[in-house]
């Protein structure tokens, strides 16, 4: 694909016609929790499976930690005053289970919830929505050493603990999400293992999919008894999926990859049901004993919105022999059933990822929830792209991030042309952070954090956003 035109230089008021997003339009950045807060023991929080991860050797890039990560914890206060110097309308971040309920059970730790009240009152004093995600991958380390996801008990426990953040903060949040990604915590961290915990075992990473959607159910119905009055939603990573060829073979490869990486979610979340070809698929990985009786009638609990993570697309091919697979997360483990599919290159540009840059399939995503599965409201929850910055006479040019936020919001704009309910846009990420199993070598942010002294520094692409918010749309091309 071709690169974008470029934007107008920060600053300079472009005179063509703009593309205008509707009125009321969130403007947002993104974060989670063990990613920037920090204090991993401080104020009551216990460890995590991403603390016991990311202290087991060999499990994080150059062995690092989100111990002190950004520090957002002591700071909560300055980056919010830079969140609203970008202008945001609303900024969505999760909430540290652990640290609100140490253990996963028993009462809430009124410690950690002040965090979440200061952090959230500021926010409401620079008028931005508070975005709350309860879960964005730090399962309690106590439920993980009872079984983890895979356990069905694990499900009752997120839903217990969904009450306690309610009950707490509900009279100042409209907007939840329940899971983050239920795709990467069950796949990576229990399929592939390059997540954590780090477990690789393909039944259990199925179970493990099914018991946090079933978990996202009891929650919804936690936070309907608790807060009527709130939006309540979920965040699902989709993929387009394209064959590298036309063949037969390639044609069926991305089937399967499809229903691994897109139906096995948004089914049973949409149509309360699994896709027959799915279950075919995984038929020597489990017969799906674990869903009982009513499981999807709970994960399909009705909706306000949907919230879609978008970074790039799958292009696969059938195996071929004596060719290895590829695959982009280290391991095809985390794909059951499917291990023999490679992941093809298609030689277009790449983030620091590695990740292919395909604005075009964030419309192709967005209209194929609208059109195939629901009328709610979609929301992108995360979008971004992480390159190499450099401090360069204390400024970042981050070009190449500029030119992907330009790209991917044309096309958010173009696929509000096309009919599809897109209600805002959460930039991934606020700022640099800890990268999950790339630690702090990748960075995402549109704000440049020195780890060593905690300085920020706003990135080109954050000034550009800047300008895109006080206006309201993009000049055309």
């Amino acid at each position: 694909m071709s690169n974008p035109a470029s934007p107008p230089a920060v600053g300079v008021l472009d005179p063509r016609p703009e593309l205008t997003f509707p009125p009321g339009f969130l403007w947002g950045a993104a974060t989670a929790a063990y990613q920037v807060e920090g204090a991993a023991t401080e104020g009551g929080r216990t460890p995590s499976i991403w603390d016991t991860f990311s202290h087991t050797p060999g499990r994080v890039r150059e062995g690092h930690t989100g111990d002190v990560a950004c520090d957002h914890y002591h700071r909560l206060r300055d980056d919010v005053a830079l969140m609203a110097d970008l202008g945001l309308t609303s900024y969505r971040f999760s909430v540290s289970w652990p640290r609100v309920q140490p253990g996963g059970t028993g009462p809430a730790n009124p410690e950690g919830l002040d965090f979440y009240r200061r952090l959230i009152d500021e926010l409401l004093t620079h008028g931005i929505e508070p975005w709350l995600t309860l879960y964005h991958w730090d399962l309690p380390q106590p439920l993980e050493d009872a079984g983890g996801w895979p356990a069905r008990d694990t499900a009752a426990r997120f839903a217990d603990y969904t009450t306690l953040v309610a009950d707490a903060l509900g009279d100042r949040v409209r907007y939840w999400t329940t899971l983050n990604e239920p795709w990467c915590s069950a796949f990576l961290g229990y399929g592939s293992g390059t997540h954590a915990p780090g477990r690789s075992d393909g039944a259990d990473a199925v179970r493990a999919g099914h018991h946090l959607m079933l978990g996202h159910g009891l929650a919804v119905q936690a936070l309907r008894a608790a807060r009527p009055e709130a939006e309540v939603g979920v965040t699902v990573n989709l993929y387009p999926v394209t064959p590298a060829t036309d063949a037969p073979a390639d044609r069926d490869a991305a089937r399967r990859i499809d229903a691994l990486a897109n139906r096995f979610f948004l089914d049973p979340l949409l149509r309360g049901a699994y896709p027959p070809d799915l279950m075919a698929d995984l038929r020597e990985v489990t017969d799906f004993g674990h869903v009982r009786d009513g499981d999807l009638a709970v994960i399909s609990s009705p909706l306000d919105l949907v919230g879609i993570n978008y970074y790039s697309r799958h292009v696969v091919a059938a195996p071929v022999e004596g060719v290895e697979p590829e695959a982009y997360w280290r391991s095809p483990s985390c794909w059951p059933g499917s291990e023999d599919v490679r992941f093809v290159s298609r030689g277009v540009p790449v983030t620091d990822m590695n990740w292919e840059i395909d604005a075009p399939g964030l419309v192709e995503t967005l209209r194929r929830v609208h059109d195939e599965y629901t009328d709610l409201p979609l929301y992108v929850t995360e979008n971004g792209s992480a390159f190499v910055d450099e401090v360069a006479d204390g400024r970042v040019d981050d070009a190449d991030r500029l030119a992907y936020f330009d790209a991917h919001l044309r096309a958010a704009h173009a696929a509000i042309g096309a009919g599809v309910p897109l209600r805002g846009y959460f930039a991934w990420s606020l700022m640099d952070n800890f990268e999950w199993a790339w630690g702090y070598t990748k960075r995402f942010g549109m704000i440049y954090v020195d780890y060593e002294s905690q300085a920020r520094i706003p990135k080109s692409s954050a000034r550009w956003y800047a300008e895109v918010i006080r206006r309201n749309g993009l000049a055309a091309q």
